[in-house]
């Protein structure tokens, strides 16, 4: 991301919800400087909570260059737990999405953060296991709209200052490329193109795209003819998407989910477990990452099946598969449908299950001692007292 940076001339869009005051940070902040002294506008927008504040010498940094920076819905750095007791302030801005001129687009789970460095567990072995995609095509110019009218909503008199030059980049990218074409990041080697391919940006907000990305994941899986695998930090899905999965399984498909294998957070550490249960009964295979911290929120289904109507589906992206993405938060996800490149991400996936993974077995599993049942269903309750508190059902 740091050479495309480097190689912009006109634009950089970047938006994260983690942007972290270690040295990885520090090269972006340094890129995006340096693009800002040669002429190009620069924006970055990180969330309030993930992102508390930035060190003063990086805002002075960026002040000089002439960056614009925002932090969305900041509410000070002590504030900002206790600012989350107002419902509204649960709506965070989670998406990973960077733009450069209107012709490239990252997009993926990867937070402004050294991969071996946790903030509440500091050090780690092993990066942390996580995915983004760098995307060229028409889909670049969905992602442009998307993050030029967040801005507008933050920093109106920012964008009238540059609307010209925003609706000239718009054109740009939808007359520029026939097709999308998407080359590996993270996770795949930088620059390994894998051709073009039909791709999407499938957005998730509070008001026009509520269940876009849950219902992408519905879909592809109520088509799957062969097999599905899900790999999710976060997952606690809703009633629907647990019985498509249980129903995908009950017509034949072989349904694996590598999960987080280490204690990260309290709810989503427990609470996940108390849907272990029921998917285990169904014939669901539960493998748990522990090789350090997984974070890729990514899918792939019938990556190789020869099954007549089965089609590669893929997804890449930063919406977790529990309430606070699928109901709250501002969430970006890429779906491909292409063989080459869901191969490449189930032959990933396998590897993390086979060196990283542990399987949960359902004789182990409900002889679990009575102190884990209990936390399990108390962070259950936890959650649903939130979502009872926001006024959401789930």
């Amino acid at each position: 991301m740091v050479r495309a940076m480097d190689g912009a001339r006109r634009e950089i869009r970047l938006e994260t919800y983690i942007f972290w005051s270690d040295e990885a940070a520090h090269l972006i902040v340094e890129a995006l400087v340096r693009a800002a002294e040669r002429g190009v506008s620069v924006w970055l927008l990180a969330d309030g909570v993930g992102t508390p504040q930035l060190p003063a010498a990086w805002v002075q940094r960026l002040n000089t260059a002439g960056v614009r920076w925002r932090l969305y819905k900041p509410g000070g750095a002590w504030l900002r737990w206790l600012s989350l007791l107002r419902p509204s302030r649960w709506r965070r801005l989670h998406r990973k999405l960077c733009l450069i001129d209107g012709e490239i687009a990252f997009c993926g789970g990867i937070n402004v953060l050294d991969d071996r460095i946790d903030p509440n567990h500091g050090p780690l072995k092993a990066p942390r296991f996580d995915f983004a995609v760098r995307v060229q095509g028409p889909l670049v110019a969905v992602a442009h709209e998307a993050m030029t009218q967040i801005w507008r909503r933050l920093q109106p008199q920012d964008w009238l200052r540059d609307a010209r030059n925003s609706r000239h980049l718009t054109r740009h990218a939808e007359t520029g490329e026939p097709a999308a074409r998407l080359i590996g990041s993270g996770a795949l080697q930088p620059g390994e193109a894998t051709g073009s391919a039909r791709a999407a940006l499938v957005l998730r907000d509070n008001l026009l795209h509520r269940r876009h990305i849950e219902r992408a994941y519905r879909k592809a899986i109520g088509a799957a003819r062969e097999e599905i695998i899900i790999a999710n930090a976060y997952f606690l899905p809703g009633r629907k998407l647990r019985q498509a999965l249980i129903e995908a399984v009950r017509r034949g498909v072989r349904v694996r989910l590598l999960l987080q294998g280490r204690y990260e957070y309290f709810m989503q550490y427990h609470a996940v477990r108390t849907v272990y249960g029921a998917l285990l009964a169904a014939g669901v295979e539960i493998h748990e990452y522990s090789a350090s911290f997984l974070h890729a929120k990514v899918a792939v289904i019938d990556a190789e099946s020869r099954l007549p109507g089965a089609k590669p589906w893929a997804t890449v992206g930063s919406s977790n598969l529990d309430p606070l993405s699928l109901l709250l938060a501002r969430e970006a996800n890429v779906v491909v449908e292409d063989a080459t490149f869901a191969n490449d991400l189930r032959d990933r996936l396998l590897e993390a299950m086979r060196s990283g993974g542990s399987v949960v077995a359902a004789a182990d599993f409900a002889r679990r001692p009575w102190r884990q049942r209990f936390l399990d269903r108390l962070a259950l309750g936890a959650v649903r007292l939130a979502l009872f508190v926001l006024g959401q059902r789930y």
